[in-house]
């Protein structure tokens, strides 16, 4: 799952999710301003992240699973949560809390 989290897109708050199984050998990219997730629907998976630049923990902010506008269907009713996944807000409150903790949206113009 990937939701738009750049300040001013015209595509913010939206999300994108796509099943990814060891069968299908697909996988997902998702782009900067982009917040991402998984839902684990098997016994086991791994995951693996490629970052675009140095990773750096300060960077992350984080947006609760159940939000209610985002109204993403993770396949699950009750996920197993870390604590740190357990303490996020909406994407409102981090609207709110942490604008300028978004990244802004910047139009790119073709010719």
């Amino acid at each position: 799952m990937a939701v738009d989290v750049r300040r001013g897109s015209p595509t913010f708050g939206r999300w994108v999710s796509i099943d990814l199984s060891a069968e299908s050998y697909q996988q997902i990219y998702v782009p900067a301003g982009f917040a991402h997730g998984f839902s684990v629907l098997s016994d086991g998976a791994e995951v693996e992240y490629k970052c675009t630049t140095h990773y750096d923990a300060s960077d992350e902010v984080g947006i609760a699973w159940n939000d209610p506008e985002l109204g993403i269907d993770w396949g699950v009713e009750s996920p197993l949560l870390s604590e740190r996944d357990a303490a996020h807000g909406t994407l409102a409150e981090l609207v709110e809390q942490r604008t300028k903790d978004l990244p802004l949206y910047k139009e790119v113009f073709r010719r």
